[in-house]
């Protein structure tokens, strides 16, 4: 029996987490790294340690991240790259297919995969998750996106025309609906604005609700994540802005008597000096992929091609890293980290690295024990075995 609030259940009134054997169900902060199934990783430059994307890499991770003694790992669904001269992520795994075999080569940490919900029905999505909680004996998380790039699904015929933002939201709700009741119910029958299940069954059911996150940090995606997630990824350019995002999300989660956990995400270059670590940046930011940066702005729809204008967004990424960043010796990193944790308030990070073989170690090793001291949750309940 699932402890969520799904039809014919009770959500919970005393504010309490549901319990996904996480750090973050007793306070702790929960650490774990976006993997790097797209050629390039989430640098853009041509000086970038290489980086392929493939299985064979994704595996190396998953077993390091396990290992390391981290929490989770979780991959994108992409499905077209950015260009440039380094053809940034334009070789991508399938995020589902990847998760479970990375569920196979694992046996603790949690795989979140990602699916699309204007590419996959309902009822289709159901039935993967809950085989991936089978293949994973429940460890089984999933990042709902509603889509954002036109391009990335125009190109397939799958991009709903007269849909628009706040549109993609409500098709959303539909579809969470749905799996959540597949996921619950013997047959389920909804005739919605955008999906219809007739009778519809769906077996075997997950042996615990998979963990569910997203990333909308507009009004509309906030409520979706406040009634629907347990979690949302947060975008903030320090730990104040990051701060006031994170309680806005609690907040609104709170009204309706649920809690949801407040992650971000953060690249980590680590070195024997903290001016090392420095060079290494200025190294990529010389090596800018210009083209492939370009490429990026127009999918996110923050450069304005008639007139060339850049905002600040895009300045920033000059930088070359596609997320915030921290650098310096794993002393400086553990530091920076948490600091940025505890004046955030936000209960995990989603960690990056530009050469992911070397970075995790280092950081299981010399930072992660210190962080977890600092942090000290607890699980009590081993909710995915």
């Amino acid at each position: 029996m699932f402890d969520d609030n799904f039809a014919g259940m009770t959500i919970m009134s005393d504010h309490e987490p549901t319990p996904f054997g996480l750090p973050s169900d007793t306070g702790g902060k929960d650490l774990g790294v976006f993997m790097p199934m797209a050629n390039g990783g989430w640098i853009l430059s041509l000086n970038k340690p290489p980086l392929d994307g493939s299985y064979a890499y994704n595996r190396q991770v998953a077993v390091l991240a396990e290992a390391a003694g981290l929490d989770f790992v979780m991959a994108m669904a992409k499905y077209r790259g950015y260009g440039g001269d380094t053809r940034h992520w334009e070789s991508s795994l399938d995020s589902v297919v990847l998760m479970a075999a990375l569920a196979e080569a694992t046996s603790r940490v949690k795989v979140w995969t990602t699916v699309h919900t204007i590419l996959q029905n309902p009822a289709v999505a159901a039935k993967m998750m809950a085989t991936l909680d089978q293949i994973s004996g429940g460890r089984a998380g999933l990042n709902v996106v509603t889509g954002a790039y036109k391009g990335e699904f125009s190109q397939m015929g799958a991009w709903p025309e007269g849909v628009d933002h706040d549109g993609r939201y409500d098709l959303a709700k539909e579809w969470i609906t749905a799996i959540k009741r597949l996921w619950t119910e013997d047959s389920v029958t909804m005739d919605g604005k955008y999906f219809q299940l007739d009778d519809c069954r769906s077996l075997p059911k997950p042996e615990q609700r998979p963990f569910l996150v997203c990333a909308g940090s507009s009004k509309k995606g906030m409520c979706f994540t406040s009634q629907e997630m347990d979690a949302i990824f947060l975008t903030g350019g320090d730990a104040t802005e990051l701060g006031v995002a994170s309680r806005a999300a609690k907040d609104d989660a709170a009204e309706l008597g649920r809690v949801v956990r407040t992650y971000s995400m953060m690249t980590v270059v680590l070195d024997e000096t903290d001016a090392a670590a420095q060079r290494t940046a200025e190294h990529f930011r010389a090596g800018l992929d210009e083209d492939a940066l370009r490429g990026m702005m127009r999918a996110y729809g923050f450069l304005d091609a008639e007139i060339g204008k850049e905002n600040a967004f895009v300045a920033k990424s000059r930088s070359t890293f596609m997320t915030p960043h921290v650098l310096g010796t794993p002393a400086t990193v553990l530091a920076q980290i948490g600091d940025l944790l505890d004046e955030s308030g936000v209960d995990g990070l989603m960690l990056i690295f530009p050469d992911y073989l070397k970075g995790i170690p280092i950081f299981g090793n010399e930072v992660l024990p210190a962080l977890r001291e600092r942090f000290p949750g607890k699980v009590k309940i081993a909710a995915h075995g």
